[in-house]
């Protein structure tokens, strides 16, 4: 019976949400051999978050970042899986929850899984919360879950990896996760208080400049942009300082500990009002579910709270040094 719910639950996620992306004209993507590609940014000063949007992005203010690398585009799957080949790493939705380490956690969301975006029925939207649902299953190989692959899809950014994941892989390469601040920074690309990575203009105006999505989220995407789900890396404009994807396509983790605002300290676990005593680590970027009338969170400034021990189908990452 739990096989059968399982395969039917991919077959209605096959229907609602190509993770892959779609497009029925060629697209010019980054090079295989421009993948992997690291870019040193000059450190300085900037002005960090931002007043005009959400809460949790302000009070915005002038910080200082030295001089530091990174990767000009997300982690893709081709290079998360030569991590795994060398290694032989197990990621946290592969081994799924240890009773003893998560003994709070039901049963049937300990086992190996993550958690997947489904699309709801216009008619009968729900609760946000019900958007999402455990996939048993669901993994960085089958990001939809059994029966579902990533052949083929090397370039795509690698999801469903948690924060642990995610800097085991950057431990590996001697590197580590981009702090909140250094990635805001890079993802400005030398436009200093504007609004996108690339200016002013909404992502929505002329030639698309990123992957999210356009329509009515969560039912109605017109992919205008060539895409439903995440994208190769590298398909859309880079930014000032050479960098892919700051914008959209998936979410990426920092290893900066999330605070409901930039006011404090929130400590080395963070603090999230929506998830009081879990240890929250702070995203960065949007992603393809990012929309003009949902979350308009495709903006350098945006940020957002994430357990460390949950990944899913929307998140990322990519390294710094």
């Amino acid at each position: 019976m739990q096989s059968f719910y399982i395969m039917s639950l991919v077959a209605v996620l096959a229907a609602t949400l190509v993770a892959c992306g779609d497009r029925s004209e060629p697209l010019a993507c980054l090079a295989e051999a421009d993948i992997g590609q690291t870019m040193d940014i000059v450190g300085g000063q900037f002005t960090f978050g931002d007043n005009r949007y959400y809460a949790e992005e302000g009070p915005a203010g002038i910080i200082a970042v030295a001089d530091f690398n990174i990767d000009r585009t997300e982690v893709t799957n081709r290079q998360f899986g030569a991590f795994i080949k060398a290694t032989g790493y197990v990621t946290a939705a592969e081994r799924g929850l240890p009773e003893k380490d998560f003994p709070n956690v039901p049963p049937e969301f300990r086992v190996p899984g993550s958690m997947v975006f489904v699309s709801p029925d216009p008619d009968n939207l729900g609760a946000p919360a019900s958007w999402w649902q455990f996939v048993p299953g669901a993994n960085w190989q089958h990001p939809l879950g059994p029966g579902s692959s990533i052949e083929g899809k090397g370039a795509f950014p690698v999801v469903h990896l948690i924060h642990a994941d995610a800097k085991a892989y950057a431990e590996w390469m001697g590197r580590r996760l981009p702090t909140e601040a250094e990635w805001e920074y890079a993802s400005r690309g030398g436009l200093d208080g504007a609004t996108y990575s690339w200016g002013q203009e909404s992502p929505h105006q002329g030639e698309s400049k990123a992957n999210t999505w356009q329509g009515h989220f969560p039912y109605t995407n017109f992919k205008d942009d060539g895409f439903v789900g995440s994208s190769p890396v590298g398909c859309f404009p880079k930014n000032g300082y050479g960098l892919y994807d700051m914008t959209g396509n998936v979410w990426e983790w920092t290893d900066t500990a999330y605070g409901p605002d930039h006011k404090r300290d929130y400590g080395d676990r963070g603090y999230d009002p929506q998830q009081p005593g879990i240890e929250v680590k702070t995203l960065k970027g949007g992603s393809f579910l990012c929309s003009d009338n949902y979350c308009q969170r495709f903006r350098p400034a945006a940020r957002q709270a994430q357990d460390i021990t949950l990944g899913s189908s929307h998140i990322g990452f990519r390294t710094a040094k």
